[in-house]
């Protein structure tokens, strides 16, 4: 028998294929964090990627599970409490002395896991400080990704980190810092240039210069040596001026 196919009912087909195919089409605009986020970073001579991670996920959760270890929490909030504030609010109060920060800035902890350097900038008079960290820790931390800070265009004129070495993304961790920014705010990191970080790190960094290329949007303003619970180099970057635009990639 000879089948005749009609224009009409190839229509038909052509719908019903369409229609059936819509939720697959809408998952895929709706959920796009499936896929890898960002692009890997390159890895120079002085900054080096550590290998083992098969997704962003795995990185996530292997971040997560030192953030949410019960015994290191309690550290944090106790025996660390007490140790480590006062250390922080001579570091803070040194950089006010060199103009870097100020009683009115409005200041960001990025990876402030229960908010001990945020803490530290209140009481040396620096009020409007917040930490940012995968798990809150209210009312000092709010949640946030530092690949991805959950903060408009232009908001913090300082930005302080010692968890530089835990980024997957440097060039990310940085954008994000700059984008984030004030125009001539003033990011200061605090990183490991003589030894290794711990196990949780994801990047190896060996001198000031990979971070001089990440800020393309600022200038370095301040090094020096310190003794920051095993970080030994605090650096300093002046975001450019308003004359400068840097938009979220």
């Amino acid at each position: 028998m000879k089948i005749t196919l009609t224009k009409p009912f190839i229509l038909r087909c052509f719908l019903v294929c369409l229609f059936l195919s819509l939720p697959f089409l809408f998952f895929y605009l709706l959920f796009p964090q499936q896929q890898q986020p960002f692009h890997h970073s390159v890895t120079t001579k002085d900054l080096t990627i550590r290998p083992g991670y098969s997704s962003y996920q795995s990185y996530i959760q292997r971040q997560l599970n030192k953030t949410l270890n019960p015994r290191l929490r309690k550290i944090w909030t106790t025996r660390d409490w007490d140790r480590k504030i006062p250390v922080f609010a001579r570091f803070f109060n040194d950089l006010r002395d060199k103009n870097l920060l100020r009683n009115t800035s409005k200041a960001l902890c990025i990876g402030a896991r229960v908010g001990q350097e945020v803490e530290a900038l209140r009481r040396i008079g620096v009020a409007d400080s917040v930490g940012m960290d995968l798990v809150p820790y209210p009312p000092l931390v709010v949640e946030g990704d530092f690949h991805n800070q959950p903060f408009r265009n232009d908001t913090f004129d300082f930005e302080f980190s010692n968890v530089f070495d835990h980024a997957l993304y440097p060039q990310r961790f940085v954008a994000e810092i700059e984008r984030t920014l004030k125009p001539e705010g003033v990011c200061v990191l605090h990183v490991a240039l003589s030894r290794r970080a711990d196990k949780y790190s994801a990047n190896d960094l060996y001198s000031v210069q990979p971070l001089v290329e990440l800020f393309n949007h600022s200038a370095l303003v301040h090094v020096r040596t310190v003794d920051g619970f095993g970080l030994d180099t605090e650096v300093a970057f002046r975001k450019n001026g308003p004359t400068h635009h840097h938009h979220r990639l």
